[in-house]
């Protein structure tokens, strides 16, 4: 299988107009060595424990080829429950959507972070974490992170790539990495998201929104379809008797600012009550040598023991 080549963690990206090759043997994982501030070598903490994987290797293979892939029964049963749960409340006054895109009989729930922490486990969770500490820079950003409930009557969105708001010219590598999740069962006929495969490779063409290819993504509840920030997608038309709700997390390298503005939407008291890698998801921490200081210091401070902390 010839998939298009990705650059490693911390390797610069090089724009080019042709395409790049390289052979990918699933028998064999390389995982890329890192080094920290202080000139250690380390692996991912995320990655080690799917070293030698041969789901890995074949999904990190697909979204090279085709843009996407489906990670299926990933969450628990508890964990959907748990969120579900959470996501009651917040879904009965949240409104619908201001415009098509947003969905005119879809209602949105932004800053989820601030609002249901049991989401947290989405944008941390270790399967998509060995993707992403593959296909991004390991200081990437939380974008945003969206729970998405789609009426009945819902119509389809408009083709779109979740990175477009970058606007350089394509093909190029792709500068975020985007997950939705399904919290009830994707159908043929309740929304699911829809995916036009290999898009991620294109130029400038522009999508044809009944453009047979499309694949409509169906998929269990506490599943995931992951794609890059260059594949064109979108939401699908809705016409079961049933609501459809998902969760959108999407990430973003760390030089790119994110569509939501994360240290706003989850201010420093309520994200000192999480770990720290969301917090680093948020904003609070460092892209080296030293973006995104707060008065000169690490903003790990804000949100972390002070003393801990240079």
């Amino acid at each position: 299988m010839r998939v298009r080549a990705i650059p490693q963690p911390g390797e610069p990206v090089r724009r080019q107009r042709h395409r790049v090759h390289v052979r990918l043997h699933l028998a064999v994982v390389l995982v890329p060595v890192r080094r920290n501030h202080g000139g250690a070598k380390r692996i991912p903490r995320s990655s080690q424990s799917l070293i030698g994987s041969a789901v890995t290797t074949s999904s990190l293979a697909q979204l090279h080829s085709d843009g996407y892939v489906v990670l299926h029964d990933v969450l628990s049963t508890r964990e959907v429950d748990l969120i579900r749960a959470e996501m009651g409340p917040l879904l009965r006054s949240a409104p619908f959507g201001r415009n098509d895109f947003e969905g005119l009989r879809s209602q949105r729930v932004y800053a989820l972070l601030a609002k249901a922490p049991s989401t947290a486990v989405l944008a941390t969770h270790r399967h998509l974490a060995a993707l992403l500490d593959q296909l991004l820079h390991p200081a990437y950003l939380l974008s945003a992170h969206i729970a998405i409930n789609v009426h009945p009557g819902e119509t389809a969105q408009m083709l779109h790539p979740d990175d477009g708001h970058c606007a350089l010219p394509r093909p190029r590598q792709h500068l975020g990495v985007s997950a939705v999740w399904a919290l009830d069962d994707f159908t043929s006929t309740n929304g699911a998201t829809e995916i036009l495969p290999g898009s991620h490779l294109w130029g400038d063409e522009t999508p044809d929104e009944s453009d047979p290819r499309i694949r409509r993504i169906e998929m269990r509840a506490g599943s995931v379809v992951v794609f890059l920030g260059t594949t064109y997608h979108r939401g699908g038309a809705n016409v079961s008797g049933t609501t459809r709700l998902g969760i959108t997390t999407q990430f973003c390298e760390p030089w790119i600012r994110p569509i939501e503005t994360m240290t706003l939407a989850v201010p420093p008291a309520v994200a000192a009550q999480y770990p720290p890698r969301v917090q680093a998801l948020l904003g609070y921490g460092l892209y080296p040598p030293f973006i995104g200081y707060v008065d000169g210091r690490d903003p790990r401070r804000l949100v972390q023991d002070q003393d801990a902390i240079p």
